[in-house]
């Protein structure tokens, strides 16, 4: 890029005037630079609309070619369209505490080692429709695991719905009310990872059973089902007043 500036001495009323010239050799590369910004953002490119200055300046700088410089601002593009849609799944997810798997506290034995903890931060059983049951005391951690959890996989673009078991069945209840209990049983299958949080704090009814048989098995092979509980496993069948579920 060649910059181009001409100035000459001129007289007015007997005072000398300095008069500026701005070339169009100078005035070009600003020009194309707001065309193509504007175009970015008539695209809905704004993650190459918000960078595109900084990029050029470094594509300027470090002498990159046209394709060096395409790939930044694709690349910019791909990282900002990754965070909006983490930004609204974890929205939708409706999660009701924050948590991060950074801040879980390692000084307190809980029976999840280092490497586990990083094999369920690589979500690689979700990836394989794998289930999880987190089982633990009150006060163990169980739901900031599972929130953490949750929120790494919104950070990865993966559908998550957090719902505590009981809000559950109040939901179904309100959606059998309105004629769309299917509907709804389908949009919880819908999602990457259901997170179902404080299971078996209370016995269940019949229908609440079934309501359960239904999401499991409309959800089997499609997505992963993150279980928390204070209840031993041994003892989930006495929560089903007909031992239907087990």
């Amino acid at each position: 890029m060649v910059t181009v500036r001409v100035s000459r001495q001129a007289h007015r009323d007997g005072k000398p005037v300095q008069c500026i010239y701005t070339t169009q050799k100078q005035r070009r590369p600003k020009m194309i630079n707001d065309q193509l910004k504007s175009a970015a953002h008539s695209l809905r490119l704004f993650g190459v609309h918000a960078n595109f200055e900084k990029r050029a300046h470094q594509a300027a700088g470090q002498g990159l070619n046209h394709l060096e410089f395409l790939k930044l601002l694709l690349e910019d593009e791909v990282l900002q369209r990754k965070e909006r849609v983490a930004k609204a799944m974890t929205t939708r997810a409706k999660f009701r505490i924050n948590a991060d798997l950074e801040d879980w506290d390692q000084t307190f034995d809980r029976g999840l080692t280092k490497t586990k903890l990083r094999e369920l931060s690589s979500h690689a059983f979700v990836q394989s429709n794998e289930n999880l049951l987190i089982l633990g005391k009150t006060g163990e951690g169980k739901t900031h695991l599972a929130v953490a959890l949750g929120r790494r996989l919104c950070a990865d673009n993966i559908s998550t719905l957090f719902l505590p078991v009981n809000f559950l069945f109040e939901e179904v209840h309100a959606a059998r009310a309105a004629g769309k209990y299917l509907p709804y049983i389908k949009r919880l299958s819908a999602v990457g990872a259901l997170i179902l949080d404080d299971f078996g704090l209370r016995n269940y009814t019949h229908e609440e059973a079934n309501v359960l048989v239904d999401l499991l098995e409309d959800r089997h092979r499609k997505g992963s089902v993150i279980v928390t509980s204070q209840a031993d496993p041994r003892g989930w069948k006495m929560s089903f007043r007909s031992g239907q579920i087990f």
